[in-house]
This record gives C-alpha cells, sequence and structure tokens, in this order.
C-alpha cells in the first residue's frame, strides 16, 4: 500500500467520525456535546419549532364567512370529563390536567391571563401576577431557585396543590367557516381551571382562576396519555387528541354577544335556556351541512333512505334505523319476503287454533233431519 492510499483512508475515517456526531435541529446542523445528552430538563424543554408545529394559524378575516365564539362548561363528574380530573394523586409520574397547567404557570413556561367574564384579551397588559393569583387563592408557595423579577418561578408542595377542588373548566371555542376550504372548523382557543369552595353565604362557589391559551399548552399535554373509559384501560390517547376531536362534553353557558350577557342572564328559565343551546349547538353543528349541495348520486341516496325509513315505520319497527341500512337490494327483498312468510305462518296457526275450538255438531241428528225430509217429500 503506498503512503498516498494510507493518507487518503485516513481523512475518510476522520470525516466520517466527524459527520456521525452531528445532529439535526432547528432546521440547522450542529455538533452534539455531551452536557446536553446528560441534562434531562434539556431534553424536556418545549423549543420555539415545536411550538410552531402546535400553533393554530389564525385564518384570516377575508376567508371567513362566519365565526361564533362559544363557552362551554366542562363538569368534571361526568363520565366524558373524567379523564382531565384523574389520577388526583401523582401516581407513576401521571398528572391530570391542573397539576399540569398550574406547574407550567408557576414555572415561568407558559404564560397566564386574567379572567374578564366574556371580554377575555390575552395581551401583556392581562397577563396574570403569578404572585397575586396564588396568595388571592390561597394556595401556599415558595420561590424557586433562579427566580427573577421579571420572570417569578415558585415551588408548590404536592400537599398544596388544591386538585380535588378543580372540579370544572370553562373553554372557549371557536367555529370557523373557511371560504377556501368550504368547510366548517372548530378549535379550542383557551381553558380556564375553576376552583369550587364554600361560599360566604353558604353553598358551593366557583372562582375562576386564569385563562391559558390552549396553543401554549399543545406540545406538554401531546405526550400525556389518557384512557378514555373504563372499557378500555389502554391509554391509546393523549389529552391533546381528547379536545381536538371534541370527546369532551361541555354545556354551552355564554356566547359572545353585544351586551356581554351570559346564558342564564338571557334565559331565566331552566327549560328556555336548555332548549336555547340545543337550538345553538344544532345550527353550529349544521351549518355547514346546509351550505353543501349535494350531488345527483347522493341526493338519489338520501332519498331513498328516507324512503326505506317510512316504509320500515309503516310495517311497525319501532327502531326503523336498524333496518333501514342494507349490504344490497337482495338483502332487503329476503328481511321482506321473511316476514311475509312469518305473517302467513301465524295466520294459519291462528286459524287451526279457531277451528279447533270451535264445538263439533252431532253427525246423527243432521242426518236423521236430512232423512225425514227425503221421506216426506215421497209421500
Amino acid at each position: 500500500m503506498t503512503l498516498k492510499t494510507i493518507i487518503l483512508s485516513v481523512l475518510i475515517a476522520s470525516s466520517s467520525l466527524g459527520v456521525s456526531a452531528q445532529v439535526e435541529n432547528a432546521g440547522g446542523v450542529r455538533r452534539r456535546t455531551g452536557q446536553e445528552t446528560q441534562n434531562p430538563e434539556t431534553a424536556a424543554t418545549v423549543s420555539d419549532r415545536m411550538q410552531n408545529f402546535f400553533e393554530s394559524k389564525d385564518t384570516h378575516d377575508a376567508d371567513l364567512a362566519y365565526m361564533r365564539q362559544i363557552y362551554r362548561r366542562l363538569d368534571l363528574t361526568k363520565g366524558a370529563n373524567s379523564p382531565l380530573y384523574f389520577p388526583e394523586d401523582v401516581i407513576d409520574g401521571q398528572e391530570n390536567l391542573f397539576r399540569i397547567i398550574l406547574n407550567l404557570v408557576v414555572d415561568g413556561k407558559i404564560p397566564a391571563y386574567e379572567y374578564l367574564d366574556g371580554r377575555e384579551i390575552f395581551t401583556d397588559q392581562y397577563r396574570v401576577n403569578v404572585a397575586d393569583m396564588l396568595q388571592r387563592f390561597d394556595i401556599y408557595a415558595h420561590e424557586a431557585k433562579g427566580s427573577t423579577e421579571r420572570n417569578p418561578k415558585f415551588v408548590i408542595e404536592e400537599a398544596d396543590v388544591p386538585t380535588t377542588q378543580v372540579l370544572n373548566y370553562y373553554i372557549i371555542e371557536k367555529w370557523e367557516f373557511d371560504r377556501r376550504s368550504n368547510r366548517m372548523k372548530t378549535r379550542v382557543e383557551a381553558i380556564c381551571p375553576v376552583l369550587n369552595r364554600a361560599g360566604d353565604f353558604g353553598g358551593e362557589a366557583k372562582y375562576p382562576m386564569f385563562w391559558v391559551k390552549f396553543d401554549a399548552i399543545r406540545p406538554y399535554i401531546a405526550s400525556r396519555r389518557v384512557f378514555l373509559s373504563d372499557d378500555n384501560n389502554l391509554a391509546s390517547h393523549s389529552i391533546d387528541d381528547y379536545f381536538n376531536l371534541g370527546l369532551y362534553d361541555g354545556e354551552i353557558y355564554k356566547t359572545r354577544n353585544l351586551r356581554n350577557l351570559s346564558m342564564m342572564q338571557m334565559f331565566p328559565d331552566e327549560d328556555d335556556r336548555k332548549r336555547a343551546q340545543d337550538s345553538i349547538d344544532n345550527r353550529l353543528r349544521s351549518y355547514g351541512k346546509d351550505l353543501w349541495v349535494p350531488t345527483r348520486e347522493e341526493y338519489l341516496a338520501m332519498k331513498e333512505k328516507e324512503a326505506a325509513a317510512v316504509e320500515s315505520k309503516a310495517s311497525g319497527d319501532s327502531i326503523p334505523e336498524r333496518t333501514v341500512v342494507m349490504a344490497d337490494e337482495s338483502a332487503d327483498t329476503k328481511t321482506a319476503s321473511t316476514a311475509r312468510a312469518k305473517k302467513r305462518s301465524s295466520v294459519k296457526k291462528t286459524a287451526k287454533k279457531t277451528a279447533k275450538a270451535k264445538p263439533k255438531v252431532s253427525s246423527s241428528s243432521s242426518n236423521s233431519g236430512a232423512v225425514k225430509s227425503v221421506r216426506r217429500r215421497k209421500r
């Protein structure tokens, strides 16, 4: 082997080692340091790129044909909302949503905003002072290491976190119809934990704590897995999926309006309020459908389905939706013929039972009457 060949092989080996020591980060290439790989806090830090990935871009007003802002109350005692409440305590590193939000706020990782009861403004002017907020709700905490006046940080002991008192959440939903995609889109804009404590004059009072923007907490809850029901203990969805899929059950307690009135103020009667809430929900969910013009095939399929539902209802089926959807036309014909055959067999059985139930007439009496009549004619 010549000296030139040896030098080339050494250069190739050194260049391959340099390539293997580089990692891709934020669109660029840089060297990985040993300190970075050994520090778990650095690995858990949410980067700007990750934050931008989870951030929902607001649709331009020129592209919107419709927009409505809805305020919902999530009752954590309902089964559908229980994934947000449990576990009450930290178990195997698993925390509920309130612990996650509170820790992010007191650590200074995400901003919190004042609850203004329907006139929320998410700007620095209305940003919550964390120390005042903790004092207002009687949550004991002490300053953490690295806390500064501009970026205060606090530590709350496990026993001082009022997890069991947060039994409600307020969320702000945005319903938008986009002209470009011709679709109705809904997304959660902000979330507010609500403390349930004894009121000054007895009873239970609700104390909204603060608003946090949902996009700000998404990078932290996207990896927190929860199981959605007691029937399936596999944690296959994250808390982020839970909100984006609309798996929560929340009643409308307010809509954005000029007078800034809640549903209870607008509809004092409970029945009227319930009808208004259902009406708003139905209008929101059917708005996009009403604007959609079906094709000829879709229109004929819809009419056929309606006719099948009317026919099944007329035949006495108490659950017409159960028999409307068929694999093909032959299956429908087979079902109808089976029903007719059962009906004929039931009629025959009824006729036989009726014939058996009739009283028998004596044959001797009938024959003797016939003979006597004939003999009279002969005479």
